[in-house]
C-alpha cells in the first residue's frame, strides 16, 4: 500500500496546533489548583485522527513530584470537555479528537540516566595518586 504523505503531514500539523493551544491553555486559563506548574511535550495523535495522548511534563522543582503528577493529570482529566470546547472554537474544526492525558517522565529519566553514567565514569576515572608506582628502570648507560 502506498505512502499517504499528506495525510501523516496534516496529522502532523494538527497535532502541533493541539500541543500549542493546549500548552496556552494550561498557562492561563485553566484555574483548577491540582494544576501545577506544567508543559505540553507532545501530543501523539492516533492514525485515525478520533484520539489523542497528550504528555505533560510537571516542573521538577516540586518536592513530591509523583503526586504533583498525579494532581495535575486529575485536574487535567477534569477539564478535559472545558478544553474540546475551546479547541473546537479556536481551531474552527468539526471534530476534535478524544483526549487522554498523560504524565511525562522522559526527562526525569533522561537525568537519572545522565546520574548513573558520570557516577560510572567517576568510579573507572583513575587518578594519578591511585596509580601505585612501578619498578623505575635502571637508567642505561
Amino acid at each position: 500500500m502506498p505512502e499517504h504523505r499528506a495525510r501523516k503531514h496534516h496529522q502532523d500539523r494538527v497535532a502541533e496546533t493541539l500541543r500549542v493551544e493546549i500548552g496556552a491553555m494550561i498557562e492561563g486559563e485553566l484555574s483548577d489548583p491540582r494544576i501545577d506548574f506544567c508543559y505540553v511535550t507532545e501530543v501523539a495523535l492516533n492514525p485515525g485522527g478520533k484520539s489523542a495522548r497528550v504528555y505533560v511534563a510537571v516542573d521538577s522543582s516540586v518536592k513530591d513530584i509523583v503526586k504533583a503528577e498525579e494532581n495535575t493529570v486529575a485536574g487535567l482529566e477534569a477539564a478535559k470537555g472545558f478544553i474540546r470546547y475551546e479547541l473546537k472554537q479556536r481551531m474552527g474544526v468539526r471534530y476534535v479528537p478524544e483526549l487522554s492525558f498523560l504524565a511525562d517522565r522522559s526527562g526525569r529519566f533522561q537525568a537519572r540516566i545522565v546520574e548513573l553514567m558520570d557516577r560510572s565514569r567517576k568510579r573507572k576515572k583513575v587518578t594519578p595518586e591511585q596509580i601505585e608506582p612501578t619498578e623505575k628502570a635502571a637508567p642505561t648507560e
